[in-house]
């Protein structure tokens, strides 16, 4: 009864209580009851569609920032690819790739505390690249904190979205970075918002968050109010503090998959970052939860190839949405396989 009234208040766009969400969390409800109740909500708002975005990093390594669970961080010793800014016609490329197999938005991504006015001007370059030959494909931007009138030039250039996770809760954010704040990041996306840019940010789990931390942080993503919302799972690298990290199970993936369902009704929910190594044979499941996913690879580690996500998607019974479809309504170390094709490469991307 409880779930089911969680699942009625969600399509009436109610959230539940803290009470309710820490239940939710927690075994007090067995864990197909709990998928069933969310997953009703994630058809009443979108049906059996999946989206698919992907992710193209423009500029990878060396950042200044020292988020604990990046491989990109100050005094990372991961071995990632490191590469200065790609070419805008790379970037129109690799976009291009993507879209033929299926993905409906791009997402642009660089490394670094945030642009200047220079990494400004090259970003509008490869937006307007894409957008010349692919005028349909939104077109998501990832650099980090904004200054005054930099997310307008974005919009301007076509940008649709920029992306900025709030990550964890504000009490356990001076935990995982100390370069910048939980507020400065609240900032950035609310900038984004003033100057038209729809708003992206979600959350990482697998830092060391307790249930309150979680409850804490969808709280406060719902009053930003965004329009989409990346549920990353820590891919815990060698060689940044978080690398011995492994204490997702996929049950607590689905679980709090489940709890931004609730939270987020009619928002796109996006399955991200960790899903093949958290989730592993549950992968399908999560997809009665999250409306969308990345297809291809991450930022600096190999996602599944995207035709195993496209038969994943039609062995589950859903399917591909479409560039003209509305989208809003009106845990093992050798697992994490470090990305070594795509952008900044020589080999295609594994879309």
């Amino acid at each position: 009864m409880i779930l089911n009234s969680l699942a009625d208040r969600a399509i009436r766009r109610e959230a539940p209580s803290r009470a309710e969400a820490l239940a939710v969390l927690s075994d007090e409800h067995d864990l197909l009851d709990v998928v069933a109740a969310a997953g009703r909500v994630r058809r009443h708002y979108f049906g059996h569609r999946v989206k698919l975005n992907t992710i193209i990093n423009m500029k990878s390594g060396l950042c200044p920032e020292d988020c604990s669970y990046c491989s990109q961080r100050l005094g990372s010793s991961s071995d990632i690819l490191k590469y200065s800014w790609i070419g805008a016609e790379e970037v129109a490329e690799a976009a291009d790739r993507a879209v033929e197999a299926g993905a409906k938005r791009v997402c642009l991504v660089a490394s670094g505390r945030g642009p200047g006015d220079r990494d400004i001007a090259r970003v509008v370059e490869r937006v307007e690249a894409i957008k010349d030959r692919r005028p349909q494909v939104e077109i998501c931007v990832c650099l980090g904190l904004l200054r005054d009138g930099q997310a307008a030039r974005l919009r301007e250039a076509g940008a649709y979205a920029y992306s900025h996770n709030l990550n964890t809760s504000e009490e356990n954010y001076g935990r995982i970075c100390t370069t910048h704040t939980f507020a400065d990041r609240i900032e950035t996306v609310r900038q984004a918002m003033a100057e038209g840019l729809s708003p992206c940010s979600g959350a990482i789990f697998g830092m060391g968050e307790s249930d309150e931390d979680i409850v804490d942080l969808a709280v406060r993503l719902r009053e930003l109010d965004p329009d989409s919302v990346p549920v990353n799972f820590l891919i815990p690298f060698e060689g940044t503090p978080m690398g011995g990290r492994w204490e997702l199970t996929p049950t607590r993936c689905l679980r709090i998959l489940a709890l931004f369902r609730f939270f987020f009704p009619d928002v796109e929910v996006r399955l991200a970052g960790g899903r093949e190594i958290h989730l592993r044979g549950l992968q399908s499941l999560a997809l009665h939860l999250a409306n969308a996913i990345f297809l291809g690879d991450y930022l600096t580690s190999e996602g599944q190839p995207g035709e195993d996500d496209r038969q994943m998607i039609a062995d589950a019974g859903f399917t591909v949405e479409g560039l003209d479809e509305q989208t809003l309504p009106a845990a093992r170390h050798d697992l994490v396989a470090l990305r070594r094709r795509g952008a900044g490469t020589d080999l295609p991307s594994n879309a």
